[in-house]
């Protein structure tokens, strides 16, 4: 007989033979240990699976996370899993409420980048400024401050408010010294706000200052700088 829609979200997609679950952080093993045994490494498996897989195909990571779920949706861990895997798929509703329910069950703030980003591809910019308002990002290590700052920005330039984008990435380390990629793309998203306000000339010279330090060419920088160069 075949499966259903809900046996076959249970099952999840087969299990790689060479993923074993150890592949896991500690951290994430230690926290699947109040589980019985064969449970918990059933979790672990399609957790690892889903890690390896985020990258190169984010559906099948997301349904290999939808498998944890089914068997431990009362651990954190999984939840913020399958919120992180459903962001990575363009579920952003689904990523939204998964990592609300992590937020509420551990406590951490770590998600908010990502949940104020879910905001904005649902369309709704002025959540995602909330969120960015946060009393907890100030306590952000740089990068994941970064993350909220590019976020907000966004946010601005959604709600046609590029003043107030470009406002917002100046109070950012934008002449870091560090060749970071979040330098690089706080750097990228200046120089593209900038072309967006008709700022022509200060666009070029940031995206000669992102090309600069892009060294792994996360950004197409050189290839923008050309085309303004061309216009002017």
């Amino acid at each position: 007989m075949p499966r259903t829609v809900d046996q076959a979200k249970y099952d999840g997609p087969e299990l790689p033979e060479d993923i074993t679950g150890k592949e896991l952080d500690r951290s994430v093993i230690a926290q699947l240990k109040g589980l019985p045994e064969k449970l918990a490494a059933r979790v672990a498996r399609h957790l690892a699976a889903a890690g390896a897989l985020i990258d190169e195909d984010p559906e099948t990571a997301y349904q290999h996370t939808l498998a944890a779920r089914a068997r431990a949706q009362r651990l954190a861990v999984v939840r913020e899993a399958t919120g992180e895997a459903a962001y990575a798929a363009g579920h952003y509703a689904e990523a939204l409420a998964e990592l609300r329910a992590a937020k509420r069950m551990n406590g951490a703030t770590d998600y908010l980048p990502i949940m104020a980003d879910c905001h904005r591809a649902l369309g709704q910019p002025e959540q995602a400024l909330k969120l960015a308002k946060s009393p907890s990002v100030a306590n952000f290590a740089p990068e994941a401050k970064a993350e909220m700052t590019l976020v907000e920005a966004g946010a601005r330039r959604d709600m046609g408010q590029l003043d107030a984008a470009l406002r917002t990435l100046e109070l950012a380390p934008l002449m870091s010294k560090s060749r970071a990629s979040w330098v690089v793309r706080l750097r990228y998203a200046y120089a593209d706000i900038l072309e967006a306000a008709g700022r022509h000339g200060d666009a070029l010279a940031w995206f000669h200052r992102t090309h600069a330090i892009d060294g792994e060419q996360l950004t197409d920088a050189a290839e923008r700088a050309e085309m303004l160069e061309r216009k002017s």
